[in-house]
């Protein structure tokens, strides 16, 4: 008897820590994108430049890594701000060149914003109802995104659209796979520190909606 209340005890306090995690990592993700779209405003606003491709890979693996080092202290809650504000700031001349550019901009970009959103809750929905972790889909993910961040170099650097195209396609495939495997890891544990957790679905998110725009800029853009 002593030992099945142990056991119930032990499987009561592990639900609730990974109930405190999943919550913790939704309201963090929840201010951090508020945060980053209030960056992106700004940066338009201000008509601020697009930093170049090395600032950008700079600033967002510096502030990456500072993040994974504290994320299990009070300043892992200032770097994952400025990592999300830098984001942030670097999406604000990407959407503003899609504004200007075609005639549909606001449409693109809507329609972008909308699909990321009913993809992240669509893929969160399906993480948790499934009841499966998806830890077998670690390598892949990791193996697909490293392939796929290396196709995005080549298509800037060579100005290559139908690189760019099919990369784009991969990514929002790999980022609807990474937000389905970060979700189970929360849900079975696999995941216990929610600034990590929301760190990596907000990448997803932002990826997502990178693809997005570059997909839906490609193929329904009116100059």
């Amino acid at each position: 008897m002593a030992t099945n209340y142990n056991v119930s005890a032990s499987n009561a306090q592990t639900a609730l820590a990974t109930n405190n995690v999943l919550r913790n990592t939704y309201l963090l993700l929840s201010m951090t994108l508020l945060f980053s779209a209030a960056t992106a405003g700004a940066s338009m606003a201000l008509d601020l430049p697009y930093p170049g491709l090395i600032i950008t890979m700079v600033g967002y693996f510096g502030l990456l890594f500072a993040t994974e080092k504290t994320a299990d202290s009070a300043w892992g809650l200032l770097f994952v701000f400025l990592l999300t504000g830098f984001m942030g700031y670097t999406l604000g001349p990407i959407i503003d060149i899609y504004l200007k550019t075609f005639s549909n901009g606001g449409q693109i970009v809507m329609l972008a914003l909308g699909g990321t959103g009913a993809i992240f809750v669509g893929m969160s929905g399906y993480a948790l109802a499934s009841g499966q972790r998806f830890n077998q889909w670690t390598g892949t993910l990791f193996v697909g995104i490293l392939v796929a961040f290396v196709m995005s170099l080549m298509a800037v650097i060579f100005n290559i659209p139908a690189l760019e195209m099919v990369v784009s396609f991969l990514f929002v495939l790999l980022m609807s796979g990474l937000i389905v495997w970060q979700t189970g890891e929360i849900v079975h544990g696999g995941e216990t520190n929610y600034i990590r957790a929301t760190v990596t679905l907000f990448v997803a998110a932002f990826n997502l909606f990178q693809s997005l725009l570059m997909l839906l800029g490609l193929g329904m853009g009116d100059n």
